[in-house]
């Protein structure tokens, strides 16, 4: 029988979906648990069939499965899974999602929008979840959606490790927010890395998603090298015109570190035209071949989420991961 169990017969199982089943596998090992053996396919009609082929009951089950295209169908495994758990009578289910879908949905700009992160954590509780854990939430508003506890887990310490580690005279580095709903991330980092603070403003046009134009640049990054921070790189339209921004103000180097690489349609081309160095990012969502490009630097999270799911298990703290802060 997989999992880990203690000597109080508590046991510990990890299942996981088939979006992104090589994260999964990093989890495993690092845990030193196999996976549970599960049946998943699709019906002709696109329905999804999921079957654990052992028991799992009285277990403390994480259900690990990252929202990537096509979202809504990684998304409804991750329930169904979730009830098959519930009705197989596990103890505990704890939802690992590193990439929380619908995330920027987070409250109403304008009138008759839907709050989409909110049903997210509706759908998951319904299922029958007790716990919610996830890498770089869009907004921290979002733990307070789910009604349960939510392990909020934070990439920054496994990125800027790096960018430290990347960067050969740390006192020229200035911290750079895209726009001004990044400030609390870019001070974070500013924080960690003992480095200014630059900011990007910019504006939306609410009736097209997905472009952006930048404004103005406040702060001094002519020579430096400058660390563009950001929770989730999408189309790249936000990043790379940040970046001509920054190479027009005279900045030396450019590198972007983001969590969550979502690449869709033109991102790829658009970073590898542009300015920037080198992206750093993790792998909470799998990369195509067809969207990697030779600047793109990919961490694993697997031993982050790995240490997480054992301090859950254990009923350690989480928070402890990241000096108290969540």
């Amino acid at each position: 029988m997989t999992g880990i169990t203690t000597q109080g017969e508590k046991r510990l199982v990890l299942i996981s979906g088939r979006a992104h089943t090589q994260l999964a596998e990093e989890v495993s090992s690092e845990l030193g648990a196999a996976l549970v053996p599960t049946s998943a396919y699709d019906f002709a009609n696109g329905e999804t069939y999921v079957r654990f082929e052992e028991s799992v009951r009285g277990c403390d089950a994480f259900v690990l499965q990252s929202h990537c295209a096509p979202i809504n169908q990684w998304i409804m495994e991750q329930l169904i899974m979730v009830d098959a758990l519930k009705r197989a009578s596990a103890k505990r289910i704890t939802v690992v999602a590193p990439f929380y879908g619908y995330a920027r949905q987070d409250k109403k700009h304008r009138g008759r929008e839907p709050i989409s992160a909110r049903l997210m954590a509706d759908l998951f509780k319904t299922a029958g979840a007790n716990r919610l854990m996830s890498v770089d939430l869009h907004t921290a508003q979002i733990q307070g959606f789910f009604d349960g506890p939510v392990d909020h887990l934070w990439a920054l310490p496994l990125l800027s490790d790096y960018v430290r580690g990347r960067v050969a005279d740390a006192s020229m580095i200035t911290v750079v927010s895209p726009d001004a709903g990044r400030v609390r991330l870019a001070d974070v980092w500013s924080d960690k890395l003992g480095a200014p603070l630059a900011i990007i403003h910019k504006r939306r046009d609410p009736n097209r998603p997905n472009q952006v134009q930048v404004h103005e640049l406040v702060g001094d990054v002519e020579g430096r090298t400058c660390v563009l921070v950001d929770d989730m790189i999408d189309t790249g339209g936000t990043i790379v015109q940040a970046a001509q921004a920054l190479k027009d103000n005279g900045a030396r180097e450019i590198i972007v570190a983001a969590t969550h690489p979502i690449l869709s349609g033109p991102a790829a081309a658009r970073l590898k035209d542009s300015p920037i160095s080198e992206v750093v990012v993790t792998n909470t969502l799998p990369i195509p071949p067809a969207h990697q490009f030779p600047s793109l630097k990919v961490l694993s999270i697997a031993p982050l989420i790995a240490r997480a799911i054992r301090e859950v298990f254990d009923d350690g703290s989480v928070t402890s991961l990241f000096d108290g802060n969540s």
